[in-house]
């Protein structure tokens, strides 16, 4: 053990408290993020006095790990005073919040290296476990309790800057859509006197292709018209020297709540990239994930590759791009719904997504919509390059912990 360090068993205790008085409260469940979320499981005709009581400020663990991945769901408790969790969870308390602040210690449990340790200690055949004995071996620093109060403030200060951000952006994009809404669904944008197209009584005359009245002398493209479709696709999972660059190499899950995309889980080095070079996608790139639960649509920031989930289209006119990056988000849906056919998610092949009818306004009014928005998805990319760097220091503030008492120890 390093000499400054404690096991952890000495700091907490387990809970059982059972349901027994079938109160009604919240169900909740576990997520890898390590977070609470409402369960989605169903219950009805089941017996609820089994399942277990956890209090704000208690944390529970799911101990079978070999289904999660690298990560451990672990997480601190603090929606509600109390709530109810499965039986499968194991509940448990700092037993003197004086000696170790919980906020302190899940800051602990949030580290890379503490998932790597747990999946290392986890044991069994049929399904391997971290139990309750393997998690009081833990070890980690315990400083004073006002130097662990010091680094929570640190790390909630550059928290809480992460989730304004979030909001901003989330703002931005909704301000974004709601332009769209109203310009293009609702038909009100300004006509030739600055007054609302339809409620002054623009002509509106039925599209055949959309099924709907749209604005005279408006019409519809296939998205093949629009720009150059690009389908990605993986470079060889056998040429290690393809992977772990610097050149972005997008994902589905690297598009979830995003404008636009900045970094990416995955990367190519340059050989990777050079083996289908075919592939690259330029700055402000439309990117749309095909597969049918999908639907997502994203702008890159700089020039990235993508797998073959995502069809990508690189407008022939930038300067009505970000109309058609609005426009595209909405056809997300259709791509929802054309892969909901079956069972399974049906992945929309490169064909099947050229074939999209899109609604094709007059050019000047592509282009002034295009122009309303920049600012909005300028200071969007601005904010997700700002959450990169808050991300990387979170980070670095949960690796710092380490030191904590050997920095204390040499100073002495």
């Amino acid at each position: 053990m390093t000499s400054n360090y404690k096991k952890l068993g000495q700091y907490i205790q387990p809970i059982n408290i059972r349901n027994k008085d079938l109160e009604e409260l919240p169900l909740m469940g576990l997520s890898i993020n390590k977070v609470f979320i409402p369960s989605i499981a169903n219950t009805i005709g089941t017996n609820m006095a089994s399942y277990k009581i956890i209090k704000r400020n208690q944390f529970a663990y799911g101990p079978v790990t070999s289904r999660n991945g690298d990560k451990i769901t672990i997480a601190l408790f603090e929606d509600y005073d109390k709530a109810l969790i499965s039986q499968a969870y194991i509940p448990f308390e700092v037993i003197d919040e004086n000696i170790l602040n919980p906020e302190y210690l899940m800051m602990w449990f949030r580290r890379a290296e503490f998932d790597r340790y747990a999946r290392f200690k986890s044991h069994g055949s049929a399904r391997e476990t971290f139990d309750w004995e393997e998690m009081c071996e833990v070890e980690l620093p315990v400083p004073s309790i006002k130097k662990q109060l010091e680094i929570v403030k640190e790390y909630n200060t550059v928290v809480n800057r992460i989730k304004l951000n979030e909001q901003l952006n989330q703002k931005l994009e909704e301000t974004a859509q709601a332009l769209y809404k109203y310009w293009f669904v609702d038909f009100e944008f300004p006509n030739a006197e600055g007054k609302t197209y339809k409620s002054s009584g623009g002509e509106m005359v039925y599209n055949e292709e959309l099924d709907m009245e749209i604005p005279e002398g408006w019409s519809t493209k296939k998205i093949k018209d629009i720009g150059n479709v690009v389908t990605g696709k993986t470079p060889s999972t056998s040429r290690t020297d393809y992977f772990d660059g610097d050149i972005p190499f997008l994902t589905i899950p690297d598009m979830h709540k995003k404008l636009f995309v900045v970094n990416t889980s995955r990367s190519l080095t340059k050989i990777g990239a050079n083996s289908q070079s075919n592939k690259t996608l330029p700055p402000k790139t439309i990117c749309v994930s095909c597969i049918g639960t999908g639907g997502l649509v994203v702008l890159t920031d700089n020039s990235v590759q993508t797998n073959q989930q995502i069809n990508s289209v690189i407008p022939y006119k930038i300067q009505y791009t970000n109309f058609y990056f609005f426009n595209l988000k909405q056809k997300g849906k259709e791509i929802i719904e054309y892969g909901n056919k079956g069972s399974v998610g049906v992945n929309m092949n490169k064909s099947e997504f050229e074939e999209l009818i899109m609604i094709e306004p007059k050019n000047e009014i592509k282009l002034e919509f295009s122009q309303k928005i920049e600012a909005c998805l300028n200071a969007s990319n601005l904010n997700q390059k700002e959450l990169l760097r808050l991300e990387n220091l979170k980070d670095l503030l949960l690796s710092k912990m380490t030191k904590v008492e050997v920095e204390k120890e040499l100073t002495n």
